[in-house]
């Protein structure tokens, strides 16, 4: 899942001109993104890992990430067992990668950026609007008590489900549907995370947060600049703040999470 390529139909549906501002670094083409030469005996995995620990220090740490609980989940989950085996060697490169269905996985900075936002403590009930290969979701998962994913591609949905499911993230749940719904009967939630850019807050989303919760997503159209808020809910009120007027490439985000009619 690539944060915000989903379109949300025609809800959500602009997501992502190509004239965005890339707000991020160029990676340099490489077999784990710049990781350092095998040392003896080391196994394909062990690779995997310190090319992970690597990504962390090198595209998120240094470029501002700084709760340690997202540092350490992002860490510990295998971003390269969410995308096809002919895209692992560049796993931990910080772009996005293609997942099948036209749909990419997010690039690890926009996964770390968005999920500090969210302010977990370990506590909370997530909503993920748009769960692609499942990464996110995975993540989410060991920040939080309980995570619950939606995404409107079948086959990506039946997937993700098979993959956390193997790897163990058993607090998470996911629905195949339209995402613009949310998850009615779950709710409240204490956090949602929206990836994909809409010209305002989906009412049906904001009143499925709980009083006090934050809500993160890329706000803005084809037409108007784009801009990533978190919007907090306060006495039932709005309270967004601007995150960065900064936006992120186009290649960073997903496609296709839900077909809602205008917001």
């Amino acid at each position: 899942m690539n944060i915000i390529t989903s379109s949300l139909g025609r809800t959500l549906a602009s997501a992502l001109p190509t004239s965005l501002v890339a707000l991020l670094c160029a990676t340099t083409p490489g077999s784990f993104g710049r990781a350092s030469p095998a040392a003896a005996g080391e196994t394909r995995e062990d690779e995997f890992a310190r090319a992970r620990h690597e990504m962390v220090e090198r595209d998120l740490r240094r470029r501002g990430v700084k709760d340690l609980r997202v540092l350490q989940a992002i860490s510990a989950v295998p971003r390269h067992l969410f995308v096809p085996a002919a895209q692992r060697p560049f796993a931990y490169q910080d772009r996005p990668l293609p997942i099948g269905e036209d749909q990419t996985i997010s690039q690890p900075y926009i996964v770390a950026l968005m999920t500090e936002l969210l302010e977990l403590k370990g506590s909370e009930r997530v909503l993920e609007v748009g769960t692609g290969s499942g990464y996110q979701a995975a993540v989410l998962s060991v920040l939080a008590r309980e995570v619950y994913t939606i995404e409107i591609v079948p086959s990506l949905a039946q997937r993700a489900g098979q993959t956390l499911a193997q790897l163990g993230y058993h607090n998470v749940r996911v629905r195949e549907g339209d995402g613009f719904f949310g998850w009615q009967e779950m709710s409240p939630f204490d956090a949602i995370l929206i990836t994909a850019a809409a010209e305002k807050i989906p009412d049906s989303l904001w009143n499925q947060l709980r009083e006090e919760g934050r809500l993160v997503m890329p706000l803005g159209s084809k037409r108007q600049t784009q801009r990533l808020v978190r919007a907090r809910k306060i006495g039932g009120q709005r309270h967004v703040e601007t995150v960065t007027e900064r936006l992120v490439s186009a290649a960073a985000f997903q496609h296709k999470i839900c077909r809602g009619d205008e917001v």
